[in-house]
C-alpha cells in the first residue's frame, strides 16, 4: 500500500466516521487515548470502508507495531496457557495482537525464536528464559526490542520483571510437610532449571534447614528424565525412583501441578496411596488440582494477574519517562487432603 493510498484510506474512513484524520490514527495506534464512543464509530467505519492499516508501513512512520511476542517454556502447560490469556486480554485492549511461542526448554529454540520476534520488528517480547542468568536479553532491549521477564527476577538488569516469590512457595509447602511430621523429602524438578523450579527447591531447603535438619539427609533432589515431549508421562516414571530411595521418602514436593498430575498417576499404577503412604504437593493451584483424586495440595499463584502485569510493563516502555522495574506476587499454599502425616 502506497502512502498516498493510506492517506486516502485514513480519509475516508474519517469522512464516514465524523472524525478527523489524526483521530482515526490515534484509534489505530493508541487508543486508549481516544474515547470509547469515538473509538466504536472509527472501527465501525473502518469496517465498512474495508480499511487495512499496513503494518510495516506503520512501523517506518514510528508506529509501534501491534504485534507482541511471547516465550515461554511450555505452551501446553495449563500455567502458561493462563498467563499468555492475562497477556492477551491486556493487549487486546490497546489494540495489539500477541504472538505466543514456546521454547521447550531447549536453549537453540529459544535463541532461534528471539531472533525471528526481532527480524519481524514486534513492540517487544514477553519472556520466561531458561538461563538462570538472562543477560543476553539486555542486548535485545538495548537494540530496540523492550523485553520483559517473567517467573524471573530482573536482578541488576536494566529490565522491567513480574515475579512470585517461588523461594517463599517452596518454603510454605516445606513447612507444612515438616509440620506434619515429614522428615525425609523429595523435590521433583526439571531437566533444566529455569528460576522458578530453582527457586522453589531454594525455599524447601530452607525450610529444612529452619527445622535444625540437615539437607543432605532430609532432602532427596530428583528430576525427571524424560522432557519435552510429556511432563505429565515423565513424572509418572518417576515415581518408581521415589520408590526405590533409601531411606525411604515419606513426602513429594513437585516443580508444578502438571508434574504432580503426573506422580499421582505412576503412583496409582505402582500400588502407592495417597496420601496414607505418600504425600504430595503441587505447585500452581491450577484448575484441575482441586478436583484430583485425592485433591491436591498446592502453593497457590495467579498466572493471569502475572501475565496481565507484564503487558502492562511492556506498553508503558514506549514512554519516554518509564522507569524498569520489578512486580512480585506472593504465593500462598492451599491444603487439601493429597497430605497427612507420615505412617
Amino acid at each position: 500500500m502506497s502512502d498516498r493510498s493510506r492517506r486516502s484510506g485514513m480519509r475516508e474512513v474519517a469522512r464516514a466516521a465524523g472524525v478527523s484524520v489524526s483521530t482515526v490514527a490515534n484509534v489505530l495506534s493508541r487508543p486508549s487515548i481516544v474515547a470509547p464512543e469515538t473509538r466504536r464509530r472509527v472501527e465501525e467505519a473502518i469496517n465498512r470502508v474495508g480499511y487495512v492499516p499496513h503494518g510495516p508501513a506503520r512501523q517506518l512512520r514510528g508506529v509501534p507495531s501491534p504485534i507482541v511476542g511471547s516465550v515461554t517454556l511450555d505452551l501446553a502447560n495449563p500455567f502458561y496457557a493462563e498467563v499468555n490469556r492475562g497477556i492477551e486480554d491486556r493487549l487486546a485492549a490497546e489494540g495489539c495482537l500477541l504472538l505466543a511461542c514456546s521454547t521447550d526448554l531447549r536453549e537453540d529454540k529459544e535463541t532461534r525464536l528471539l531472533k525471528l520476534l526481532q527480524a519481524q520488528a514486534v513492540r517487544g517480547v514477553i519472556i520466561s528464559p531458561i538461563e538462570v542468568d538472562p543477560t543476553r536479553l539486555l542486548t535485545l532491549s538495548r537494540q530496540g526490542t523492550p523485553v520483559v521477564l517473567i517467573d524471573h527476577p530482573r536482578g541488576d538488569l536494566d529490565l522491567c520483571a513480574v515475579t512470585v516469590d517461588d523461594v517463599l512457595g517452596g518454603q510454605l509447602a516445606g513447612e507444612h510437610l515438616l509440620a506434619l511430621g515429614h522428615r525425609r523429602i523429595a523435590y521433583l524438578g526439571d531437566t533444566v532449571d529455569p528460576a522458578p523450579v530453582a527457586g522453589r527447591r531454594e525455599g524447601l531447603r530452607q525450610a529444612i534447614i529452619a527445622a535444625g535438619l540437615d539437607p543432605a539427609d532430609a532432602l532427596l533432589d530428583l528430576r525427571l528424565r524424560m522432557r519435552p515431549p510429556s511432563l505429565v508421562d515423565a513424572a509418572a516414571a518417576a515415581a518408581r525412583e521415589i520408590l526405590s530411595a533409601s531411606p525411604e521418602v515419606t513426602a513429594v514436593v513437585c516443580l508444578n501441578d502438571t508434574a504432580a498430575l503426573g506422580l499421582l498417576d505412576g503412583l496409582e499404577t505402582e500400588g502407592v496411596r495417597v496420601p496414607q503412604d505418600l504425600s504430595i504437593v503441587g505447585y500452581d493451584d491450577l484448575s484441575f488440582a482441586r478436583r484430583l483424586t485425592p485433591p491436591l495440595t498446592t502453593v497457590r499463584q495467579p498466572p493471569y494477574s502475572v501475565g496481565k502485569a507484564a503487558a502492562e510493563l511492556l506498553l508503558a516502555e514506549s514512554a519516554p519517562d518509564h522507569d524498569h522495574r520489578e512486580i512480585r506476587f506472593q504465593p500462598e499454599l492451599v491444603v487439601r487432603a493429597s497430605t497427612a502425616p507420615p505412617r
